[in-house]
């Protein structure tokens, strides 16, 4: 896998087109597993979280498939359908966040209630593997903004549905991008943040696991209306 040093200004979607490339010309086949998020680092020169921008994006278009604690796998595609999706207009404007943030509370408060009626003794695990990384990390952007992304996701999971588990992924992806590219939003650094996001997908755990569907509904909605007003403080008018 041969690199080029990355020079341009929107860095992560560079490195996004440059894995694109390797796919669409063969050079990674479906099934191939990327280097790891450090190595990739590595390679490129740039932090982390920019490789991760990098990954989402390519996650977004449906050409590479994230498996949690295991890594990045080339999916398999059709060539022709592939473009790299133009985050400078969705990114910036106010409206298209606000529908993101409207869509996702839709959606999540719907995987609440299914999580609270179907969830099993091993998603019931998950959360709580999920749970105490976050506990961990309290004050650590990065590894804070894992753990929301896979609470989430294992709460989509727990409804059983895998139409909600691929809504779920394409919503969170790009409200990440979102986030990441205001640059000034820093949800997870403060320790205080962190701490009471930690308390809010606690209750929402308790109420999946008390099998309370109505409880859980409750407690997701107090939760994305505390992360849409920490969210539309960034926002430009």
């Amino acid at each position: 896998m041969q690199i080029k040093k990355i020079t341009t200004r929107k860095i992560y979607e560079a490195i996004a087109e440059q894995i694109k490339d390797m796919i669409v010309g063969g050079d990674l086949k479906p099934g191939d597993k990327l280097p790891s998020t450090k190595e990739l680092s590595e390679r490129f020169q740039v932090g982390r979280s920019t490789v991760r921008e990098a990954l989402s994006a390519l996650k977004a278009m449906g050409l590479v498939e994230i498996r949690q604690g295991e890594g990045s796998y080339v999916r398999s595609i059709e060539y022709k359908d592939v473009e790299l999706p133009q985050y400078d207009a969705v990114l910036m404007s106010r409206e298209t966040v606000l529908e993101l943030i409207e869509a996702r509370k839709a959606l999540e408060i719907s995987n609440a209630a299914l999580a609270a009626e179907k969830r099993s003794d091993e998603d019931l695990a998950k959360f709580e593997a999920v749970l105490q990384r976050m506990r961990e990390h309290i004050g650590d952007e990065e590894e804070g903004e894992r753990s929301d992304m896979a609470f989430h996701l294992v709460l989509a999971e727990a409804t059983h549905n895998s139409i909600m588990v691929r809504l779920i992924e394409s919503i969170s992806a790009q409200m990440q991008t979102a986030i990441r590219q205001t640059r000034r939003l820093q949800m997870y650094a403060s320790r205080e943040v962190s701490s009471q996001l930690l308390a809010e997908h606690r209750a929402i755990y308790e109420a999946v696991k008390a099998g309370d569907p109505a409880a859980a509904q409750e407690c997701m909605r107090e939760h994305l209306l505390h992360v849409e007003q920490v969210l539309l403080r960034y926002l430009r008018p």
